[in-house]
C-alpha cells in the first residue's frame, strides 16, 4: 500500500495510525479529523476536566515518543468514500486517494429536537462541548441531566461535587439496566440518592421551556422541573452518514467482521462507529468504550495490511469503567442474556463489592464497585477464559 487514510482523529484513529507504523507500514499516512484539535482523551471530559481539576494540555493523547510521519488534516469533514477511485472526499472539495482506508469517525451525541437555539442546553461528547458546559456550571444554579447512563451520571456527580443542585431524569424504570442489568443498575444508580441528587425514573421528557434560555424541563406526566441548565445524555449515534452509497455495509454503524474488515476490500472500521462481529455471542456489537478504541485497531490494521489473509483473533471482552461520587465502577463482558448475578465479594450496602453474571452456569460478565484490585484479577481470568 502506498497511501493509507485514517478518517477520524480521536483515540481509535490514533491507535490505528500507531499500529500501522508499529507493523512496518512506511508509506504515506493521512489522518483526517473533523474537529480542529489534535487527538485528546474523552473520559476526563465529564469528570476531571469538567470539574476544573485538569486542563486541556492534560487531555493530549500523543506522546513525545510518537513519530507517525503523518499528514494531519484537522477541521476537515469527510463527506464521501468513492470505492471506484479509492478516494475519501472532504467537505472543502479535496479528495484523498488511498489504497487502504481506516474508518474511525466515531459517534455524535444525540440531541433534543427543537432545542438548538435555546441557551443553557448542552450535550457532552467533544472538547468544545466540555468547554461550554464547564463555563455554564461556573454560573451555578439548578442542573437537570436528561439520561441516567454513565455520561449523565458522571456529569451529575461532577455537578454535585461543584455544589450545584442536581436532578437526573431517566425514561427507563431503572437506570443502567441495559449495560448492567436491572438489579445492578439499581444498585449503581442508588449513588445519586446516597448523595442527595434527585433521580426521577420511568418518565419521559416532553420538552423544554424558556424563551432565550432554558428555565424548565417538562415531563410527560405533567410535572415541571425547574432548570438553569440542562445536560442531554441520551446516547450517541454512529457518524456514518458520509458512507451512504459507498458500498460499505451499514447497520447500526459500519458492519464489520471480527477483525474490523468491512464489505469493501481495503476498508476497515474501528472505534465507536464500528459494529464488529463477536464470535462469542454470534452477534454484531458496537463497543463504545475507551479500551476497545485503543485495542481493537491493531487487529483491524493487521487485517488491512494482510489484505484479509490472516485469521482474526477473537476480540477481547469489552471493558469499561466509570467514576461517580468517589466510587470506581468497573465492568467486563456482556450483561445481556445473563440469567443470574451473584455478589461474591464485599457488600452492596457498602457500595464495595464484586458481582459475577452467569448464563447457564457460564461466567459472562463481572462488575466491581470500589474493588479495583479484586476486579483486575478477575478481569484477567475472565479474558483468559474467553480467549
Amino acid at each position: 500500500m502506498r497511501t493509507v487514510a485514517v478518517v477520524g482523529a480521536s483515540l481509535a484513529g490514533l491507535s490505528a495510525a500507531r499500529s500501522l507504523r508499529k507493523r512496518g507500514y512506511d508509506g504515506r499516512l493521512v489522518i483526517v479529523g473533523d474537529e480542529p484539535h489534535r487527538p485528546y482523551d474523552r473520559p476526563p471530559l465529564s469528570k476531571e476536566f469538567l470539574a476544573g481539576a485538569i486542563g486541556e494540555a492534560d487531555l493530549a493523547l500523543e506522546t513525545d515518543d510518537d513519530d507517525l510521519g503523518a499528514e494531519w488534516m484537522l477541521g476537515a469533514r469527510a463527506t464521501g468514500l468513492d470505492r471506484t477511485e479509492r478516494a475519501v472526499r472532504l467537505a472543502d472539495g479535496r479528495a484523498i486517494r488511498a489504497d487502504g482506508v481506516v474508518i474511525a469517525t466515531g459517534a455524535a451525541a444525540r440531541t433534543l429536537p427543537g432545542t438548538e437555539d435555546l441557551a443553557g442546553v448542552h450535550v457532552l461528547r467533544t472538547l468544545d462541548d466540555a468547554r461550554a458546559l464547564r463555563d455554564d456550571l461556573a454560573r451555578g444554579g439548578r442542573v437537570v441531566v436528561i439520561g441516567g447512563g454513565f455520561v449523565g451520571a458522571e456529569v451529575a456527580s461532577t455537578a454535585y461535587a461543584l455544589g450545584l443542585d442536581v436532578t437526573v431524569i431517566e425514561a427507563a424504570p431503572t437506570p443502567l439496566a441495559g449495560p448492567l442489568g436491572a438489579d445492578m443498575g439499581a444498585v449503581v444508580s442508588a449513588l445519586h440518592a446516597d448523595h442527595g441528587v434527585r433521580l426521577l425514573c420511568g418518565v419521559g421528557v416532553k420538552g423544554l421551556s424558556g424563551e432565550r434560555r432554558v428555565d424548565a424541563v417538562l415531563l410527560e406526566d405533567g410535572r415541571t422541573v425547574p432548570a438553569d441548565m440542562v445536560v442531554v445524555g441520551v446516547g450517541a449515534r454512529p457518524c456514518v452518514e458520509w458512507l451512504q452509497g459507498s458500498g460499505v455495509a451499514l447497520d447500526n454503524g459500519v458492519k464489520c467482521g471480527a477483525d474490523g474488515r468491512t464489505s469493501v476490500a481495503g476498508v476497515v472500521a474501528v472505534g465507536d462507529c464500528a459494529n464488529w462481529y463477536d464470535p462469542h455471542t454470534g452477534l454484531h456489537r458496537r463497543v463504545e468504550h475507551w479500551t476497545g478504541a485503543r485495542e481493537r485497531p491493531d487487529a483491524a490494521v493487521a487485517a488491512l495490511l494482510a489484505h484479509g489473509a490472516v485469521e482474526p483473533a477473537a476480540p477481547r471482552p469489552p471493558y469499561f469503567w466509570s467514576d461517580q461520587y468517589g466510587v470506581k465502577i468497573q465492568f467486563v463482558g456482556h450483561a445481556a442474556g445473563a440469567d443470574s448475578v451473584t455478589v461474591e465479594e464485599g457488600s452492596v450496602d457498602d457500595r464495595s463489592f464484586l458481582a459475577v453474571y452467569r448464563k447457564d452456569g457460564r461466567e459472562v460478565a463481572v462488575l466491581g464497585m470500589n474493588q479495583p484490585r479484586l476486579f483486575t484479577r478477575r478481569r484477567k481470568q475472565f479474558a483468559a477464559a474467553a480467549a
